[in-house]
C-alpha cells in the first residue's frame, strides 16, 4: 500500500519524504487556506520537494467550464499533477473530459459505493473515500473501502482506492488488511505509526544494558 501525506505544509512534507516512505501528496482548499500563504506559492514549493510522484490539486470552481479552465491550469505545473474534482454531475464530466486528454484524475469527498462507481466509470484515476467523516455520523468508513474494493476486483476498474479523511493508526492498518492502493495520512498519523511504548521500554532497556558492556568498540 502506497502512502501519501494529506497536507500543504512544506515542513511535514519535507519530514516525511526524509523517512523514505512518502509515494504522493494530496491537498484541499482548506489545507492549503491553513498555510496563511498565496496558493501559486505553497504549490510551486510542494511540486519542487515532490516532483515525480503524485501531488493531487483540487480545483475550487463548482460548474464544468471552470473546472476544466483551472485544471488544465493546474495540469501545466507539472506531469506528476493530479486533479482533484468533486463527486458532482459536473464534476464527473470533467473526469471524463481529462480522461480523455490524458490528465489524471481524483474524485474526492467520495462517501458511498454508488458515487464511486460512477467515478469508475468516468474515468478517475483515484477515488477518495473519506472514512474520518463517515465515522463521525455514526457510520463505519472502513466499510465504504471493502465495498469499493469489492466493486473494482468485481469488474476490472483501473482507479485505485486512496482512503482520505484518516484519523489514527487503526485507519491505516484496516486500509492494508482490505486492500487498498493508498492511504493518505496526516503527518501527526505518520508519526503515531512509528512509535510503540515497548519499543520505547525495549530501547531504554537495550541502553542501559549496553552501559555495563565492558571494552564497548563504539
Amino acid at each position: 500500500m502506497k502512502f501519501f501525506i494529506d497536507t500543504a505544509d512544506i515542513n511535514e512534507i519535507r519530514a516525511a519524504n526524509e523517512l523514505k516512505i512518502l509515494d504522493g501528496v494530496t491537498t484541499n482548499p482548506t489545507l492549503i487556506a491553513k498555510t496563511g500563504r498565496p496558493f501559486m506559492e505553497v504549490v510551486k514549493e510542494i511540486l519542487e520537494e515532490i516532483p515525480d510522484k503524485p501531488v493531487s490539486l483540487e480545483v475550487a470552481s463548482t460548474d464544468y467550464e471552470g473546472m476544466i479552465k483551472e485544471g488544465e491550469m493546474l495540469a501545466q505545473l507539472g506531469k506528476n499533477v493530479v486533479i482533484k474534482i468533486p463527486v458532482t454531475i459536473d464534476g464527473l464530466k470533467a473526469v471524463k473530459y481529462f480522461e480523455y486528454k490524458g490528465i489524471k484524475t481524483n474524485v474526492t469527498l467520495v462517501f458511498s459505493p454508488a458515487q464511486a462507481l460512477l467515478a469508475m466509470k468516468a474515468g478517475a484515476s483515484y477515488i477518495s473515500p473519506f472514512v474520518g467523516r463517515l465515522d463521525d455520523i455514526s457510520h463505519t468508513g472502513m466499510e465504504l473501502i471493502s465495498q469499493i474494493r469489492t466493486i473494482i476486483d468485481n469488474y476490472g476498474f483501473n482507479s485505485q482506492i486512496i482512503v482520505a479523511s484518516i484519523r489514527n493508526p487503526m485507519h491505516v492498518i484496516e486500509s492494508a488488511l482490505i486492500g487498498a492502493d493508498i492511504a493518505t495520512i496526516p503527518y501527526k498519523v505518520i508519526s503515531q505509526l512509528i512509535k510503540h511504548p515497548l519499543t520505547d521500554i525495549g530501547l531504554e532497556r537495550f541502553l542501559k544494558d549496553w552501559e555495563s558492556v565492558p571494552d564497548k568498540p563504539f
